[in-house]
């Protein structure tokens, strides 16, 4: 049976990042695949991560299967996380949370949850999305449209578009917003353009699939649930998806969680009865390690403040290397304006560049980004900024 198979594509970034492994050019640069790096181009773990890691090898007793949504502390601390200690949405009881695989499990999930108790739905991603949103979506036999986002000139916001855009899908159908630092273009909106959008989704009758991967990555913890926070004001039914892989740096142990807003306790228990069964059928039931890491530092005190530091020093070198990249552009190209970098957030960005000017970076380079012109801030260190500006200062 398998010698009828050709092989299949490479996967648009994971493709990149093998390519990129097999050049032996010394110099090559990677600003495709999605993970943090500090200034010496290295991911590494979090001291928080390390201490945690040391408190359960010597405290854990089992290593038995966990229950169908995972660990019950874990989707507790997360909500207190995305929502904070003193949203009214705990003491209603119209909330739940089932341990995923990484985000992207929780995408799947979720999906899945949508296509068998609502098979008449669409779901409507932004233009551009992440590139595996239409691909897990499709996969779960959900039909996949698009709403506009980017302007024109592929480095701003079109949000006179996009509100005309969801102001014409129809009731009943599900709408994939990104919670903060849109990936794969950076572009956010305000808090009054987000009060605005969750006006139509509730006068529309969407539901809102919220994609939350990259909490703090932003301008801090609280302030990047604040989008999140205006879409709870008026709409009481939601799909949340959130994953701890850039956050947490735990990109290896697929932590995240799928959260399920609903009208009342009762019905937030129906769907959650429902998204059990599409686990199920899955992967049965979660990995327990890295929500057991999760859950640790954020019922620590002392842990948690070491972790919400760390953040904010990832946070902050991303936004540094941003105001570094257009200045350093502005000298080696001073007829192309790069401000717009600074406006963007969390570790992508749409840099302007056309498929032509990209391939040209990798052939010539060995600048490897991805061909929408997506660039991962986080990729760029000391070392290699001044011959990546002036690579792409020789391919405008």
């Amino acid at each position: 049976m398998f010698e009828t198979l050709e092989m299949a594509p490479p996967d648009a970034i994971l493709g990149l990042n093998e390519a990129f492994k097999k050049d032996p050019n010394p110099e090559k640069i990677n600003l495709s695949v999605g993970v943090y790096q500090n200034d010496e181009g290295k991911t590494l773990i979090l001291n928080c991560v390390k201490q945690a890691e040391r408190r359960l090898i010597d405290e854990e007793s089992s290593k038995s299967y966990l229950g169908i949504d995972g660990l019950p502390e874990f989707g507790e601390q997360l909500r207190q996380l995305v929502f904070g200690p003193e949203h009214p949405i705990h003491a209603e009881e119209r909330v739940v949370t089932l341990q995923t695989p990484g985000g992207t499990g929780a995408l799947r999930v979720a999906a899945d949850f949508v296509r068998r108790k609502f098979p008449q739905s669409s779901v409507w991603c932004s233009r551009p999305t992440w590139a595996n949103h239409p691909s897990v979506f499709d996969a779960a036999g959900l039909p996949v449209k698009q709403y506009d986002y980017i302007d024109d000139s592929g480095t701003g916001f079109d949000f006179d578009a996009m509100i005309k855009s969801l102001t014409q899908i129809p009731g009943g159908n599900v709408v994939c917003l990104h919670a903060c630092c849109h990936n794969p273009t950076g572009i956010d909106p305000t808090i009054e353009q987000w009060k605005q959008i969750s006006q139509v989704v509730h006068d529309r009758k969407l539901l809102a699939l919220v994609d939350y991967a990259y909490q703090g990555f932003g301008d801090g913890l609280v302030e990047d649930s604040r989008g999140l926070y205006e879409l709870c004001s008026l709409n009481r039914e939601m799909l949340l998806c959130t994953s701890f892989s850039k956050n947490f740096g735990l990109y290896g142990e697929r932590v995240g969680g799928l959260t399920i807003i609903a009208e009342t306790s009762d019905a937030v228990q129906a769907a959650l009865s429902h998204a059990k069964k599409c686990v199920r059928v899955n992967y049965s039931n979660p990995p327990k390690h890295g929500a057991a890491i999760v859950s640790t530092i954020l019922a620590d005190k002392k842990l948690r403040l070491q972790w919400e530091s760390e953040v904010a020093e990832m946070r902050t070198r991303i936004n540094g290397v941003r105001q570094q990249f257009a200045d350093t552009m502005k000298g080696k190209a001073p007829a192309h304006d790069f401000s717009f970098i600074t406006a963007q957030r969390g570790m992508f960005s749409f840099s302007g560049l056309s498929p032509l000017q990209v391939d040209e970076l990798r052939q010539k380079h060995a600048i490897y980004i991805v061909g929408s012109g997506r660039i991962n801030i986080a990729g760029i260190t000391s070392a290699n900024i001044d011959r990546l500006c002036n690579a792409i200062a020789s391919v405008l």
